[in-house]
């Protein structure tokens, strides 16, 4: 098994949810068998957080590959005008990585760092409320997004802050391993599932899971480990066990939709990952399940009422 490389760089004041809500997700992933491998880094081997307790961190960073993650958690924002916070060195670090092919991503306040090194520029960005202004200031060719939980834009991600670090790690899981893995993660970590972060409201995962229906929770397990497949309602009823008429009837009861509509709006956000990596419409169609990329925009303008893609074309900046 491949593990992906997560390597966290630790600043000083850094906050310990931005920093310990993602590291838990990523850890709670590879015990569940999708492969991460976490590593914390920092200019000096010993790392005061916000709240009091010290940190360790190694000094020398790890080999990091292009499929690996380098991810900048929070600090305390009265820092943020602190030229000295984070050395030319780490600037440098992050810029090779992400010309290397690699992810880059912050926490709240960590946005600064990225901004700093460069790669903030003409993409879409957010932070935390308290600070996007802030930001946008520093910054001012960087496509700030408010309200919204976290920002992805040609492998440059970013996070609006705090608890919104679980919700960028599930979407890498996401991203990485498909739904069911964030899904079977976010139960694991008894966070409710993960939250969309191009708009306010929930996913799919969130919104329609909250029932008390055993028997529909285990056909929504089966449909988000094999979204991409052909799932006829007969095939999820003898899995379930339940009759046909049974599965239909309680599934809709419990979700407001039929198991073919939830599949298909877990294949449609599966594809917005996709899409916001900065994939094609035919890639994003192809991790979809769809084989043909006609039928796959016109499920996309039903959903969503756009063009695929349309949300992440680029603008100038």
């Amino acid at each position: 098994m491949i593990r992906r490389q997560v390597a966290f760089v630790l600043l000083p004041q850094v906050h310990l949810l931005d920093l310990a809500g993602p590291a838990q997700a990523f850890s709670s992933a590879d015990d569940l068998g999708w492969g991460y491998q976490l590593h914390f880094v920092g200019e000096s081997a010993r790392v005061p957080s916000a709240q009091g307790l010290g940190l360790e961190a190694a000094t020398t960073w790890p080999d990091l590959g292009p499929s690996d993650l380098v991810l900048v958690p929070g600090f305390r924002a009265r820092l943020l005008d602190d030229p000295g916070q984070v050395s030319t060195a780490t600037l440098d670090r992050l810029r090779a990585h992400h010309a290397a092919g690699g992810r880059v991503g912050s926490i709240c306040a960590g946005a600064e760092v990225l901004g700093r090194a460069g790669l903030l520029d003409g993409r879409r960005c957010t932070t935390h409320h308290g600070v996007q202004a802030q930001l946008a200031a520093r910054h001012p060719a960087a496509r700030v997004q408010r309200d919204v939980l976290y920002a992805e834009d040609d492998r440059v991600l970013t996070s609006a802050g705090i608890a919104s670090g679980i919700d960028l790690a599930l979407h890498l899981v996401a991203t990485d391993h498909g739904p069911a893995a964030a899904a079977a993660v976010a139960r694991d970590m008894v966070v409710y599932a993960r939250r969309n972060g191009d708009a306010e409201q929930d996913s799919a995962l969130l919104r329609h899971r909250n029932h008390l229906d055993d028997l529909v929770h285990r056909v929504q397990d089966e449909i988000d480990r094999r979204f991409a497949e052909p799932l006829p309602l007969a095939e999820l009823a003898a899995r379930a066990p339940a009759s046909t008429r049974t599965l239909h009837r309680a599934f809709v009861a419990a979700t407001g939709l039929t198991p073919l509509a939830y599949q298909r709006r877990i294949r449609v956000e599966h594809a917005r990952a996709v899409l916001a990596s900065g994939a094609t419409v035919e890639a994003a169609a192809a991790a979809a399940g769809y084989d043909d990329a006609r039928q796959f925009r016109r499920v996309w303008r039903a959903e969503t009422g756009t063009a695929p893609g349309q949300a992440f074309a680029r603008r100038p900046a």
